[in-house]
């Protein structure tokens, strides 16, 4: 198991510090949110978007699950990996919303990032959907579900950006299952040090 940083926690304050200077400076949050028109000209707001919010609730919500779920993640995969993995989805999220959104922000697709890999890696895990307990990868069935149903009902939700982070999620998340599989094999013929070089490779 890998040492906790607690870095899922440290961008949960940077979040919330970034939306009460949103709350004081409305142009803040426009110089920074990602207007899709102007992606090519201003391809950071491609990052920057991720830190911002829409509202109390949006944060809190969002907040909520990075807290909690980016925690169990990076407590098992390692700091470098999830960072790797939080910026992949978030990032691929904004790029696949730009045909499709006239602007976005929000932590959401990389947080669904989080919960796609989780749904890989700890598919029996159970977490509480809307009151209902259950393994952590039929919750993450049945918020893509929703978010698919979402793209036929038009509203303020970015759904595409939800799917596309969580499709990173499962590649990572494949990936990385296939090389604890792989240890497994070996186990019988790796002595304690090769498994140490192999988790200081794989997991850290």
């Amino acid at each position: 198991m890998t040492k906790n940083n607690y870095t899922a926690l440290w961008i949960t304050g940077i979040c919330i510090i970034i939306f009460i200077i949103q709350v004081i400076s409305p142009l803040f949050t426009e110089a920074f949110k990602l207007t899709t028109s102007e992606a090519l000209v201003r391809p950071w707001t491609l990052i920057t978007a991720i830190f911002l919010h829409g509202s109390i609730t949006h944060l809190l919500y969002n907040m909520f699950a990075l807290a909690l779920f980016g925690t169990i993640l990076e407590h098992n995969i390692g700091t470098k990996k999830f960072l790797y993995l939080f910026f992949s989805a978030g990032l691929f999220a904004s790029i696949a919303s730009i045909p499709f959104y006239n602007a976005v922000l929000g932590a959401s697709g990389a947080i669904f990032g989080i919960i796609g890999a989780l749904a890989i890696i700890k598919p029996k895990m159970v977490v509480w959907f809307y009151g209902m307990p259950m393994p952590m990868v039929l919750a993450a069935i049945f918020w893509v579900a929703i978010d698919v149903l979402g793209i036929f009902a038009p509203s303020n939700t970015a759904n595409i950006a939800h799917i596309s982070g969580v499709l990173v999620g499962v590649v990572f998340g494949i990936l990385l299952r296939s090389k604890f599989i792989q240890l497994k094999k070996q186990e019988i013929t790796m002595d304690n040090k090769s498994i140490e070089e192999w988790e200081a490779r794989y997991m850290k």
